[in-house]
């Protein structure tokens, strides 16, 4: 059976189209190209329908062959969304008052798909957490009304079934896939009292042992809540509005993990600084997160925590794991220049190095081969349209708007998980960028060799952390090889023909530095602990800048004070 072709829709000021993927890189042959203004856009969940608002009506049709299904006279809907199940549309519009109206008109409405009747209306007032959750078998729906949660069961929604009280709900995430739903909520401190997230199993809602976990945390303004697939894991982004410490403009942030067990951590991160995008793996064992002052490193967790996996530092702000998860992009967007690394996720090895300027969106196709990468307004007015990329490097299709116009979204065609299989990993064919430029050296200093290094950071290398796994060297090992390699050839410049080497300075011998005492193994155990109390020292300054000491440094530092009183009865008997 041949593989489905994934659509790709595209929204702009020139209207709404929907292109065919690959192979055919067209325009849907059964859909009629709509010139209007496109207002929003939204596929069903399992990709069988299409809906779209032109600022006239709302249009629902089957992608199969583009015939139309329902029809809403609902000409100012702004955000568009389906059921898991295709049994409900939900539309959302501004809230306004009217003179003839001043309580203002329901703006959140609930239609049947297939027949095209008003379900339900509701007055949303935010355009925060708009839309309904629903689990996959819909069987379970819940929405946040004044600070606490309404649930719906079986798509009735004449009753509330039932109610999560607690106060000042600011934020909440209903668990994906189907029963027995879990929701976790989250409530900001105040007054002195910590924020908090809790986790509930439905319908057990109240007293005091209802929770399955609980995390409570300061410096929490507001969070980002992320549930695994399997809905055994939750990770909670946590984010203030200012860094107090004043080492980053955009806040600080922590990342928590909490188990529907009931297990809580603080997720230790590699390197200080703000946490730009935290991504669970499609298997829902591992999670990557990028993190830290720039160049920032990024790093697969497990369950329990642990790192398995650095990939170094680099410019990057996102991580997106194919549907299949056995792709990771590593990319940098917004003000970085838009470099875009792909990994094999299995051996843990780079596929092929990108780059893109100026791109504001990016998302995997279907299936697991092809991405799209998108400039689109209103982040950036100028060089809008799309591109669509093969992950070993080719350039596969190029999307333009004409003069004047401007590119809102694009928009992949979602499929059911088991719908592509993955294939075999292809390695990157043709180089996607060109060869660095040399910096310009003086014609005086050209017969001299290269520096070390002339960057403005030391780019630190992969590292597999998983226990038993052979390490690569450290960024202190290989600073110091960088400085042995360019001694090295300085020391070969010097010595070519016509060139007459210095003097060699004297050497002067450690007697003269260090006092002796006369007995060479005595003048060994004080050089020996001398260097185990500098290393000592140079740990508790790594511990003092924020970073996270492996068990056996910390056995080290505990050992300080036995080898002070050893030194210095070493140095009494001389």
């Amino acid at each position: 059976m041949a593989a489905p072709i994934p659509l790709l829709a595209v929204r702009g000021s020139d209207g709404t189209s929907l292109l065919r993927g690959p192979p055919a890189w067209d325009q849907h042959p059964s859909f009629q190209r709509d010139a209007g203004s496109s207002r929003c856009v939204a596929f069903s969940r399992d990709g069988t329908l299409f809906s779209w608002c032109n600022g006239h009506n709302v249009s629902v049709v089957k992608c199969s062959d583009c015939s139309i299904l329902s029809t809403f006279d609902l000409p100012k809907t702004s955000l568009l969304e389906f059921s898991p199940l295709n049994s409900i549309l939900v539309t959302w519009q501004a809230y306004s008052k009217t003179p003839s109206c001043p309580q203002g008109d329901p703006n959140l409405q609930l239609w049947n798909t297939q027949s095209g009747q008003l379900i339900k209306a509701l007055y949303q007032k935010k355009v925060e957490a708009w839309c309904p959750s629903w689990s996959d078998d819909e069987d379970v729906c819940v929405r946040s009304v004044n600070n606490e949660l309404h649930f719906y069961q079986n798509n009735d929604y004449s009753v509330v079934a039932n109610k999560l009280h607690m106060q000042k709900v600011s934020d909440y995430v209903l668990s994906p896939g189907g029963g027995p739903s879990k929701v976790a909520v989250f409530v900001p401190g105040s007054k002195g009292a910590p924020s908090f997230v809790r986790l509930y199993q439905y319908p057990v809602l109240g007293g005091p042992g209802a929770a399955l976990a609980n995390k409570s945390f300061f410096k929490a303004d507001r969070v980002v809540m992320q549930w695994n697939q399997k809905a055994s894991a939750l990770l909670v982004t946590a984010s203030t509005e200012v860094d107090r410490t004043g080492s980053s403009y955009y806040g600080e942030q922590t990342l928590h993990f909490l188990s529907v067990s009931g297990e809580t951590a603080l997720v230790q991160l590699l390197k200080p600084g703000p946490v730009y995008d935290v991504v669970w793996s499609p298997g829902s064992t591992e999670f990557c997160v990028v993190h830290g002052f720039m160049p920032a490193k990024a790093a697969v967790f497990n369950l329990k925590c642990d790192p398995l996996f650095d990939f170094g530092t680099g410019p990057r702000n996102a991580a997106f794991y194919s549907p299949q998860g056995h792709i990771l992009v590593l990319a940098g967007f917004g003000n970085l220049r838009g470099q875009i690394e792909v990994w094999d996720v299995k051996k843990n090895k780079q596929v092929s190095r990108l780059q893109v300027p100026d791109t504001t969106h990016f998302c995997w196709c279907p299936d697991g081969e092809h991405v799209v990468t998108a400039t689109c307004s209103p982040r950036l007015r100028v060089g809008n349209g799309y591109k669509i990329w093969h992950y070993s490097g080719r350039l596969q299709h190029t999307g333009e708007v004409g003069a004047g116009a401007e590119l809102w979204q694009v928009r992949w065609q979602p499929f059911p998980p088991g719908s592509f299989p993955p294939r075999p990993i292809q390695q990157q064919v043709a180089p996607s960028e060109a060869p660095p430029t040399q910096a310009y050296r003086p014609p005086a200093l050209r017969h001299l060799p290269a520096a070390a290094s002339t960057m403005l950071h030391e780019e630190e290398p992969p590292q597999n952390l998983r226990p038993g796994e052979q390490k690569v060297p450290s960024k202190a090992a290989l600073k110091n090889q960088k400085k042995r390699e360019a001694k090295k050839a300085a020391k070969q410049q010097e010595a070519k023909p016509g060139m007459e080497p210095p003097p060699q300075p004297a050497p002067t011998s450690s007697s003269q530095s260090e006092p002796s005492s006369g007995d060479p193994e005595v003048d060994k155990k004080i050089k020996n602990l001398k260097k185990k109390l500098k290393a000592i020292e140079e740990l508790k300054e790594q511990q003092a800048d924020g970073k996270v000491l492996q068990k056996n440094q910390l056995e080290k530092m505990q050992k300080e004070e036995e080898l002070l009183k050893e030194l210095q009865e070493l140095q009494v008997t001389q």
